[in-house]
């Protein structure tokens, strides 16, 4: 059974090739290169063009560039961040396609920092045996790249966009296939209220669901729309529970909520020390890496300090870079510390684990195929299987730009072959569906102090039952009042109350089925990783009642 968001009836339609959910790199990437065969692209983002998760990323893009650097070096470090879950034909596709990938990105106009020979400067991050991030004014990356990703897009004419649009729900045919979406632009453009576009394809590229708690380095857009609607049209979505906390987030109090400041892994990547409050580091012996072993050993470390010593944070130590280093390799990250009244050139930075990556997402094949037909996922909202139970340190750009490529070479081989046919849509019978209750806004707070409480860093099998109980209680509520013909106004803060919801009831679902310890997933009550029961990925369709069922 499919379901969809209550909203509206559409009041307008319109009609495209290939329409892309999201402005980052992944999405971006896709309409250009659709754009090479001739197809139609339309672009629907839901704040600005340059407003998702690519520009914040501020360490850097990942691959074998350097001098004596291999793909297969490459894909070693990234099958041991991955845990044991990485799909190993997928990190293969990424490490051998991602140099060349990078190269057509500098093509479009992106401008990595260079040495005075004009070689790319190369940094080091965590879990990476060799200096492979390719960076950009310094630690301005992401921006970098959306700049030039941006810049291309707005140049085509063939290329639609709409800004400032949620999207709410797949539209299919007779026959299960996606053939456009229905979305709400929020008064700004031509367009306003909910419409509807037709499509041949549909590509998701929507970022992340780090809104789902209540500190994260993601900006306020990213509330798991995607996955939301691919679990809504029956797609299966796997590797929920894989949730990334970046351990490096700017501390900014106990009450600090939302969007909270990254501090770049490349900061220790250069050689800054993670510190206790009396200036003794912490990971030396741990991990052969020591400040550099993979995100989860050096979360868990953190939090385990932080627990054993009975504090809100631990510190960041870059204060021997002096301040020129500073200055020069970092002045996104002096100027956010700054602004907070912190100076990393002479104090140090208090820092605390936040949620930042979700290493699951909607399931794709290599060529970002989801398990509906005519719906494409890349980027942050898929799952190709690359990241496994542990995202390795910049790889995310370099998989959104790898398999957005391929996305765009499946679509025009598909156009070419005559297998994109234009698809009969009935938009009043393919909204039909059961409409899911929406949650009044104030409901989007209590999920995340529910899941920062019971499925952060620490989990247990206590901790999740009560996020669930939570969660399933708000859900109730929702369904009472849309049976007393009393539902939540459909509109945005609804719509993504909603969202997030339902993703963070498929979240916990699969956390709490995986009895293990494995990745980014930490169980205090199963605190080993079990491969002869776990080595494997819980798939997680809607169940007939609506309810996320883990498999």
């Amino acid at each position: 059974m499919s379901y969809r968001l209550t909203a509206p009836a559409p009041g307008w339609t319109a009609t495209t090739d290939v329409v892309v959910v999201g402005s980052g790199v992944a999405g971006l990437t896709v309409a250009l290169n659709v754009r090479k065969a001739g197809l139609r692209a339309m672009v629907v983002t839901k704040a600005m063009l340059d407003d998702g998760s690519t520009r914040w990323a501020q360490g850097g893009i990942a691959a074998a560039l350097g001098d004596g650097d291999t793909p297969d070096q490459h894909l070693d470090d990234t099958l041991v961040a991955g845990a044991g879950l990485c799909d190993e034909d997928a990190v293969r596709t990424l490490v051998t396609e991602g140099p060349g990938a990078v190269r057509r990105l500098i093509g479009v106009g992106a401008a990595f920092d260079q040495d005075a020979d004009g070689a790319i400067l190369l940094t080091r991050e965590g879990g990476h045996h060799r200096r492979r991030i390719a960076h950009a004014g310094g630690d301005a990356t992401g921006a970098e790249i959306s700049r030039a990703l941006v810049a291309a897009v707005r140049s085509d004419p063939g290329i639609e966009l709409i800004e400032h649009a949620l999207v709410l729900d797949l539209l299919t045919d007779a026959d299960g296939h996606a053939a456009g979406l229905t979305l709400h632009v929020m008064g700004e453009g031509q367009r306003d209220g909910v419409g509807a576009v037709r499509a041949r394809a549909v590509v998701l590229a929507t970022g992340g669901m780090g809104q789902v708690f209540s500190a994260t380095t993601n900006p306020p857009v990213s509330t798991g729309d995607g996955v939301a609607l691919a679990l809504r049209a029956g797609a299966e979505v796997t590797d929920l529970e894989f949730v990334q906390f970046h351990p490096t987030v700017l501390w900014l109090g106990p009450e600090a909520e939302g969007q909270q400041p990254l501090v770049s892994e490349a900061v220790r990547g250069e050689g800054a020390h993670l510190v206790d409050a009396d200036g003794t580091r912490f990971m030396l012996g741990q991990h052969e890496l020591a400040e550099l072993a993979p995100r989860d050993i050096v979360a868990k470390a953190i939090t385990l300090q932080m627990q054993a010593r009975d504090a809100e944070h631990m510190y960041l130590d870059g204060r021997h870079f002096g301040a020129a280093m500073w200055e020069e390799r970092f002045p996104t990250i002096l100027a956010s510390c700054r602004s907070h009244g912190i100076d990393p050139v002479t104090d140090l930075i208090p820092i605390a684990p936040a949620a930042h990556y979700a290493s699951g997402g909607v399931r794709t094949d290599l060529s970002g195929r989801t398990t509906v037909p005519g719906l494409y996922a890349c980027g942050e909202v898929a799952c190709t299987g690359v990241h496994g139970a542990n995202r390795l340190a910049s790889n995310s750009l370099l998989e959104g730009l790898v398999f957005a490529e391929r996305i765009a070479a499946d679509l025009t081989a598909r156009d070419a072959a005559g297998d994109l046919p234009e698809r009969s849509v009935d938009v009043a019978a393919a909204r039909a569906a059961e409409p899911a209750p929406l949650l009044a806004p104030e409901a989007r707070a209590e999920i995340q102090r529910l899941m920062s409480r019971g499925a952060g860093v620490l989990r247990s099998a206590s901790s999740m039952a009560a996020t669930a109980a939570g969660l399933a209680a708000l859900g109730r509520d929702a369904a009472a009042y849309l049976d007393e013909g009393k539902p939540a106004d459909p509109r945005v803060e609804t719509w993504e109350a909603a969202n997030l919801h339902l993703v963070a009831t498929a979240l916990v679902a699969a956390a709490a089925r995986r009895e293990e310890t494995r990745g980014c997933h930490w169980r205090e009550d199963f605190p080993e990783r079990e491969d002869a029961g776990w080595r494997r990925h819980l798939v997680t369709t809607l169940g007939a009642d609506g309810s996320p069922e883990p498999r």
